[in-house]
């Protein structure tokens, strides 16, 4: 029992240390897109703010930033996935 719990933790150390490590994409500006991915989920429109470089307000896709607020369309919800999509492809429209 002991030998083969050895083995399988072995392998399974040897896969993990093979499997090479991904590197964040990164958009322009050089901000990474699978940070503003998870800036969107966090609330819509957050991750293309992240991506514009934050600074002021108006930055920020308003449409997608204010309609976030209403329930299971913006969080949960249509725009939080519509955002996380667009934020991890590095776009930062509002078109909702």
């Amino acid at each position: 029992m002991f030998h083969r719990f050895t083995a399988l933790f072995v392998f399974a150390l040897l896969v993990f240390a093979a499997a090479p490590a991904q590197a964040e994409r990164k958009c322009a500006g050089g901000r990474g897109a699978q940070s503003a991915m998870w800036f969107s989920i966090l609330h819509p429109g957050l991750g293309e703010y992240y991506l514009k470089g934050w600074g002021p307000f108006p930055n920020a896709p308003q449409r997608k930033f204010w309609l976030g607020f209403i329930p299971f369309y913006g969080w949960p919800g249509y725009l939080q996935v519509k955002s996380a999509r667009d934020a991890a492809n590095c776009r930062t429209n509002d078109d909702i």
